[in-house]
């Protein structure tokens, strides 16, 4: 490993000859020669089964609601620098027979207007993340309580309201549950029974400290007693994206019209999934899903994925699949896990099932048309863990789901969706208020 160029002196050059040796090895040698005169692939070498969609017969979603966020940390000037993170989330609400008037290349700007007119709800919030302190406490108290009360009070609190409905499953008729168990944020004791139902606070049994609903997400396990990561930001922003979203199907769930929350397309930016400590809640996210999959309300959900593994193994093998030409039926092909493991991370079957304790959708390759292919989650409801699910069958609404995306197809970006891409633009922090702006804000502080 070479030295790094440095302010004042030059980086170190990687050695070219060290390892020529290996070269005498005959396994090497024919591992150059066959990569250098490698024959052209003639087919798809996952042989990934795509299967075709006719959307004859089959009734679009009526309404579309997406939901994105950014977050961007800045530093002061000053020495020791202060750090802190901005984060911004967007729900936004649209109506998909105003979207497919607009023109996915060349929209009108007035036609925009009247498509984003009254539809996006903002939250934001800001964390201290090093050489920050109040007057009230520490860095670790601070962030505890900054993300309690940007919970509980925006939008009146129904974001709130809607952690406490995930968390006490409250969608749940007659329901008395507790909150999901918690590693308490003062000792390292778990709140092992979780929360007495619809409470907001409460105290550990170990150490009687005050712990708070919000709590249970971990947010106190990212960070020190002085100083926080990036990555909380980052967290913090996932979760948001999450409660926002539920907050509109939880608002749809009890509204007169029953019909409502089926008759809705819900779209996260990214995965379905919460990672880490954030995934306490997941398995009460998996249940609300199949109890209405099974009380015949089902919840349309995707996630989109625009980076990472799947999306390089889309792009890799999509020319290979249907449609070739424009006007052909759009193909699709559910990942197995079985397939996730051999085909995309290239690794044995762990221990535990793909996506266990993570994931609340499952991966789903769909191509609309000859440039436009994406990655998406689609849930299931309960985790189905053989290696040969999901199945068609399996995901939720999905023949609905791809009766409305054609629709939503935008051709400014690569394989993007319109609400999506208006909802990034509400959420979005790197054109306004710029960093720039936001490190000003923090210079006069």
């Amino acid at each position: 490993m070479p030295y790094a160029q440095g302010t004042r002196l030059p980086g170190e050059s990687a050695s070219k000859l060290g390892h020529l040796a290996v070269i005498e090895s005959p396994w090497v040698r024919s591992l150059v020669e066959d990569f250098e005169g490698a024959p052209p692939v003639g087919g798809d070498p996952s042989r990934t089964v795509w299967q075709a969609f006719t959307p004859a017969g089959i009734e679009p979603l009526r309404n579309i609601w997406a939901v994105d966020g950014s977050f961007v940390p800045v530093r002061s000037e000053h020495m020791p620098p202060r750090e802190v993170a901005f984060v911004k989330t967007a729900l936004l609400m649209l109506d998909r027979a105003k979207l497919e008037v607009i023109d996915k290349d060349l929209p009108h700007p007035l036609l925009l207007r009247d498509a984003l007119k009254d539809t996006g709800v903002q939250h934001a919030t800001v964390f201290p993340l090093k050489n920050v302190r109040t007057s009230m406490g520490t860095n670790f108290e601070a962030i505890r309580n900054i993300v309690r009360d940007s919970i509980r009070a925006d939008q009146g609190g129904c974001f709130h309201e809607t952690m406490k409905w995930l968390a006490y499953k409250k969608w749940m008729p007659g329901s008395q549950a507790g909150s999901p168990a918690f590693q308490c944020p003062h000792c390292p004791e778990d709140v092992a029974s979780g929360l007495p139902h619809d409470s907001e606070e409460g105290y550990c049994s170990a150490c009687s400290g005050q712990v708070y609903l919000s709590d249970l997400w971990g947010f106190h396990m990212e960070m020190g007693e002085d100083s926080a990561p990036e990555s909380l930001a980052s967290s913090y922003m996932l979760v948001m994206e999450h409660l926002m979203l539920f907050t509109a199907i939880r608002l749809m769930w009890d509204h007169s019209d029953r019909e409502l929350v089926s008759d809705t397309l819900f779209i996260k930016d990214g995965p379905l999934t919460l990672r880490s400590q954030y995934s306490k809640m997941v398995p009460n996210i998996r249940e609300f899903l199949q109890h209405a999959k099974d009380v015949g309300r089902p919840v349309h959900i995707i996630g989109q994925e625009k980076s990472g593994a799947f999306f390089d193994h889309l792009t890799s093998i999509v020319r290979f699949a249907a449609p070739h030409n424009r006007g052909e039926p759009l193909t699709f092909a559910p990942l197995t896990h079985g397939y996730v493991h051999k085909e995309v991370y290239r690794t044995p079957a762990a221990a535990n099932p793909y996506g266990l304790k993570t994931n609340w959708g499952e991966k789903l390759y769909l191509k609309v048309d000859p440039g436009a292919y994406m990655v998406l989650n689609v849930p299931t409801g309960t985790y189905l863990p053989s290696e040969d699910r999901p199945v068609t069958a399996d995901l939720i609404g999905l023949n609905r789901i791809l009766a409305t995306l054609p629709a939503l197809v935008s051709h400014k970006f690569e394989g993007a969706l319109y609400p999506v891409e208006l909802a990034n633009g509400i959420a979005s922090m790197s054109s306004y208020p710029s960093a720039a702006i936001l490190q000003r804000f923090m210079e006069r502080a």
